[in-house]
């Protein structure tokens, strides 16, 4: 399929993080619906626990009837879009507790129609406190679980944000959607080309742009193209929660452990913030381990509004790929 762009589509195409999306995503991994992948040593540490808060909270388990399914086959006011790139949990939870029960049973009974479901899961699904359930249910996902992660998370995801929407203001739309997935493709004369089994046709954004939305445990993509939801993407983000490769022990000896790792971190951008929380570590020691490696000119910091967003410069690379740099002569 394709999705014509206008310019009115470019300027109001924006990217964002959903914690509830997120935690939608983590269940779908805990659950066994999705492949852990690079989560793997996390979901085993977390399984258990889930399965707890499955017995506690049968929603949990009766969503999957509801999200995660190819096509549409899904509700939408399980999964309020974001507002802004960094709105709360709380704050999405509390738009997905205001859903309209009338509307949560008509998006519940349009995704169930013709399908076959258990008993227990269709009574809960349209029985009159659904949406407090299912509100309850991911509310107890994210405080049990996800939110111990969250601050790595949404490292990762506002790395990928600020990284993208840097290169789409600096050189267009090409250039922030190459590498967004292997099915995603810009065309010339203003189209997006997805190779996706479950939309066809071309379609239309209508001057409503594109919301972004990046993912640490989306493995692919997937679309949203109806009204009831802004235009979506949501694709795996860059550097998806994977840890960079171990530092080698000399490199480490030489510039110290967390110097070394830091190094080792920005294989893709990030702020001092950001790499505090890939690395566990309190802002004010990364800080002077980052100031340290600019001073030596291995990492260069590049300001993006308010905040910084450091790299390694070639020097940086050579180090930590255990290179030397060329010298002439």
């Amino acid at each position: 399929m394709s999705i014509e762009v206008t310019p009115q589509d470019l300027v109001a195409s924006r990217f964002a993080i959903s914690p509830l999306i997120e935690t939608m995503h983590a269940q779908w991994v805990l659950a066994g619906r999705a492949e852990a992948g690079v989560h793997g040593q996390w979901a085993m540490r977390w399984r258990e626990k889930y399965r707890e808060l499955a017995r506690d909270h049968p929603a949990l388990r009766a969503a999957g009837a509801i999200s995660g399914n190819m096509g549409d086959a899904n509700v939408d006011f399980v999964a309020p879009p974001p507002t802004a790139v960094d709105v709360p949990f709380e704050a999405e939870l509390a738009s997905m507790r205001a859903t309209p029960l009338e509307q949560a049973h008509g998006e519940i009974t349009r995704v169930l129609a013709g399908r076959p479901v258990p008993g227990w899961v269709l009574d809960l699904l349209l029985g009159p406190h659904v949406v407090v359930r299912l509100a309850d249910a991911y509310e107890a996902l994210w405080t049990e679980i996800v939110s111990h992660e969250w601050p790595r998370f949404r490292a990762i995801l506002q790395r990928d944000v600020a990284q993208r929407a840097g290169r789409l203001a600096a050189y267009g739309w090409q250039s922030a959607l190459e590498d967004l997935s292997p099915r995603v493709h810009w065309r010339r004369g203003a189209r997006i080309e997805l190779e996706m089994r479950s939309i066809s046709g071309p379609r239309r954004l209508g001057g409503k742009g594109l919301l972004f939305l990046p993912s640490a445990f989306m493995r692919t993509i997937a679309v949203y193209l109806e009204d009831a939801w802004p235009y979506a993407m949501i694709y795996p983000a860059r550097g998806i929660a994977a840890a960079p490769a171990a530092p080698d022990a000399d490199l480490s000896s030489l510039i110290g452990r967390s110097r070394a790792l830091i190094l080792a971190e920005l294989a893709e951008p990030a702020t001092t913030t950001q790499l505090a929380a890939l690395l566990r570590q309190s802002v004010g020691t990364t800080g002077e381990h980052v100031a340290a490696l600019r001073r030596t000119g291995l990492i260069t910091g590049t300001r993006t509004g308010r905040s910084v967003l450091y790299a390694r410069t070639p020097l940086g690379d050579a180090l930590i790929k255990g290179a030397h740099p060329s010298r002439g002569g």
